[in-house]
C-alpha cells in the first residue's frame, strides 16, 4: 500500500469542515482534539484547523500537520469512512515529536473503537 495524501483524502472546502466541526463527535487527547463525523464516501478524509491563537508560530503549527499528515497517511487503510478534522490544543506547539505522534496514534485508537 502507498502511503500517500491524495486530493480525495483530504478535506478542502470551508463547507466540509464546517459539517465536520459543527455537527460532529469529538475524540480529546491533552494536546489534540479530533473532530470526526460520518461520510459516504469511500475513506477517511482529513483537514488541519490549528489556530494561531492555540500554536502562535507558524513554524509550530506546520510541524504538528506534518507529524498529523504522516500519522493518517500510515493509518488511512485501517480508519473507518470518516471525515476527520485535527485541532491542536495550547500544549501542542511545546511538546516534542515523539508525544505527537502517541498522542495521535490514541486518537486513531479510539476512532477505531468508535
Amino acid at each position: 500500500m502507498a502511503f500517500a495524501f491524495p486530493p480525495e483524502a483530504r478535506l478542502r472546502r470551508p463547507r466540509e469542515f464546517e459539517a465536520v466541526l459543527s455537527g460532529g463527535v469529538r475524540l480529546h487527547e491533552k494536546l489534540l482534539t479530533l473532530a470526526l463525523r460520518d461520510n459516504a464516501l469511500a475513506g477517511a478524509r482529513m483537514g488541519f484547523a490549528i489556530s494561531a491563537r492555540a500554536v502562535p508560530r507558524a513554524v509550530d503549527r506546520n510541524r504538528i500537520k506534518r507529524q498529523a499528515r504522516d500519522s493518517f497517511r500510515r493509518n488511512r487503510g485501517s480508519l473507518p469512512a470518516r471525515d476527520l478534522v485535527i485541532l491542536a490544543r495550547s500544549g501542542a506547539a511545546a511538546a516534542p515529536s515523539a508525544e505527537l505522534r502517541e498522542t495521535l496514534e490514541r486518537l486513531w485508537q479510539k476512532l477505531r473503537a468508535r
